[in-house]
């Protein structure tokens, strides 16, 4: 039924004025679009933390930092909108005779600011952060909550109101049902295994040094040269390892680059390769033995950029199990998992990159307790007497 002029007391028509007009209609479509893929984005990421809380274990990968930086992106986009749209609808609603349905959708645009607000004060600023726990739990279920109490209010407002139609809400599910589809897709990724490239020979490649890799693959360089990335945050273990011997263990000490250089150019004469000098490699050359340097004849010793990096931070905490008390690194190591831009050399980037160590530090405690776990499965496997426990 086409609206009609109403009348007011005084016998003056009034002109009729929509609640959701034409401008109103694309800015709701707008709202409706970003709050269906925040609701099947926030079921991926409160699905991932009860399975971390029942199990005691970290699932927090690559792609949950993906989804966790759309979650922080699309909330700050649609505050604005949702903001607009929800002070406009209710001016032009409020004269309304339908009470119910008015104060049906005041409840609902109060919860959405709460749901809003409650959001930037869980977002950890440079400039501002609630660290406090009895503070930031409760704001957080209180995140959490809001968008049930949301979804209810929405539908007491609509039932109050004009129908629901039905339809429009079950296309909005089949996109949010895509969006859920390719989430579960990317999950199942693991982009360490993008582009990975082995040895030809195989698990022989490592060979006579016992070091492993968990997949047998090569691990990029850059993967294990962060040392500049960890002295952002950790100075001071940066300052100290800068002056250590696992600094200075590889082709950047005059004694081992001597020592190794010699026996590389013997092995040439003796067997036409230099793949003995794997024996030194898996302790000394960690960068460019998994990388695949190491093994080049022509490996330029002074200006590889793997030749003077020593064992790197990222060596040591990338180990994942020690095999035995043999020696000769008899351990295994993994490629570990980055934030999405560890790598970038861009400053904007680089600030976003921080922000996601911040706010979820999980990926990063797990990688670099690897190194904690190691270290003790090899004192179980050593003689713990009184002359050999540990001060």
């Amino acid at each position: 039924m086409r609206p009609t002029p109403d009348m007011r007391g005084d016998g003056q028509w009034i002109k009729y004025v929509p609640a959701i007009g034409p401008r109103l209609r694309v800015l709701l479509f707008f709202v409706f679009a970003l709050f269906a893929l925040l609701g099947v984005n926030s079921f991926y990421l409160a699905s991932v933390t009860a399975f971390e809380w029942a199990t005691g274990r970290t699932y927090q990968d690559y792609f949950f930092q993906i989804m966790f930086l759309f979650h922080l992106a699309a909330g700050l986009l649609i505050t604005l909108p949702a903001v607009i749209f929800g002070a406009f609808h209710i001016r032009n609603a409020w004269p309304r005779p339908n009470r119910r349905a008015v104060l049906a959708g005041l409840a609902l645009f109060s919860t959405v600011l709460i749901l809003l607000l409650s959001g930037f004060a869980l977002t950890r600023f440079d400039f501002f952060e609630i660290r406090d726990p009895r503070i930031r739990n409760p704001i957080y279920w209180i995140h959490v909550v809001a968008p049930i109490a949301i979804a209810w209010l929405f539908v007491l407002h609509r039932l109050a109101g004009r129908r629901i139609r039905w339809k429009v809400g079950i296309a909005w599910s089949a996109c949010a049902a895509v969006f859920a589809g390719v989430m579960v897709v990317l999950h199942a990724q693991d982009p360490r295994s993008w582009n990975a490239q082995g040895p030809a020979s195989g698990e022989k490649y490592f060979f006579p040094s016992l070091a492993r890799t968990v997949t047998g693959l090569f691990i990029p360089a850059e993967a294990l040269m962060m040392d500049r990335y960890c002295r952002e945050c950790h100075a001071d273990t940066h300052e100290s390892w800068s002056n250590s011997v696992h600094r200075f263990a590889s082709f950047n000490n005059p004694a081992y680059l001597f020592s190794v250089r010699e026996t590389r150019e013997m092995l040439m004469t003796r067997d036409g390769n230099v793949q003995a000098a794997r024996f030194c490699a898996g302790c000394h050359d960690p960068v460019p033995f998994f990388s695949g340097a190491f093994d080049d004849p022509e490996f330029d010793d002074v200006d590889h950029p793997t030749a003077q990096q020593g064992i790197t931070c990222t060596v040591c905490h990338a180990v994942t199990h020690i095999n035995s008390p043999r020696g000769n690194a008899d351990y295994t190591i993994e490629e570990p998992q980055h934030y999405p831009f560890a790598f970038s050399r861009d400053p904007a980037l680089a600030w976003l990159n921080r922000q996601l160590v911040k706010a979820k530090p999980a990926l990063h405690k797990k990688n670099v307790s690897q190194a904690t776990s190691s270290e003790t499965r090899v004192l179980r496997l050593v003689p713990q007497g009184p002359s050999t426990a540990r001060t």
